[in-house]
């Protein structure tokens, strides 16, 4: 076997983080559509959930389809073999944005969730298109994803460097040393942490919820995980909202630690 480029290696980094962001990105909204659905048909208030969605879908997904209509569709609209697919896709962006209208201006429960639940299917058959077609046809055709997506932090979600979006402070993740100079060292799992790692994806979610729903106002616990949780975070803000804290203690590469609580 031939040795792994430098090349061949960015090219490996840049697809493994778009689909990272693109589970990331799929898991936040459909989290946002079922909880307007729920609230939806245990007839309460859709709206705080409906916000959190609208939110996210604005500030997050909808930069991410423009992101990608500069770049990857560009690209792939000069290509005769993905240049159709390119031109559906591009339409599907504008039917989404359409969507996001409709879920901002329903004036009733079934018609936010009826919006909510078109955005969720929409959404995941579009980034099934893009993961599976659009994404192996350029490399095919010897596009350099790592140069054409270089610092597109929309696209990647990542920074230029290809590092996971820190949340502020000196960039290890809010872990309140101030900005210093010096790059902190990893914590490791605490005495008491909720280490979910060991357990099967399916029945992390259902074990973290359980310890939630426990909290007392102004009780919290940390979630010790190997990856970035924040699509539980989108989750919690809109079942909910307002009622979760959220902090970073440790940010990755290979251990997040978040202290999660229910405000006082």
């Amino acid at each position: 076997m031939p040795a792994t480029t430098p090349a061949l290696t960015s090219q490996s980094q840049t697809l493994n983080a778009l689909h990272a962001h693109h589970a990331q990105l799929e898991t936040a909204v459909a989290a946002g559509a079922v909880a307007v659905r729920n609230a939806a048909e245990r007839l309460v208030d859709v709206t705080p959930h409906r916000a959190a969605l609208v939110e996210l879908l604005q500030s997050q997904v909808l930069p991410h389809a423009a992101a990608e209509e500069s770049t990857l569709y560009g690209v792939g609209a000069a290509l005769p073999a993905t240049r159709l697919l390119v031109q559906a896709m591009t339409a599907e962006h504008r039917r989404l944005e359409a969507l996001v209208g409709e879920l901002a201006q329903a004036r009733t429960s079934v018609g936010v969730a009826g919006a909510a639940m078109a955005v969720r299917a929409l959404f995941e058959a579009h980034l099934a298109k893009e993961n599976d077609q659009l994404l192996p046809a350029l490399v095919i055709d010897g596009v350099d994803l790592a140069s054409l997506l270089e610092g597109m932090h929309d696209i990647l979600g990542a920074d230029a460097d290809g590092a996971p979006k820190q949340n502020g402070g000196c960039g290890c993740g809010n872990c309140g040393c101030g900005g210093g100079g010096e790059q902190p060292v990893s914590w490791s799992v605490q005495a008491g942490d909720l280490d979910v790692r060991q357990l099967p994806p399916a029945l992390r979610h259902e074990k973290i919820f359980a310890v939630v729903a426990q909290l007392a106002p102004g009780d919290s616990f940390v979630l010790a995980n190997d990856h970035d949780p924040q699509p539980l975070r989108y989750q919690l803000d809109a079942e909910q909202p307002g009622q979760i804290s959220w902090e970073y203690l440790d940010h990755g590469p290979s251990l997040w630690r978040v202290q999660i609580g229910r405000s006082a």
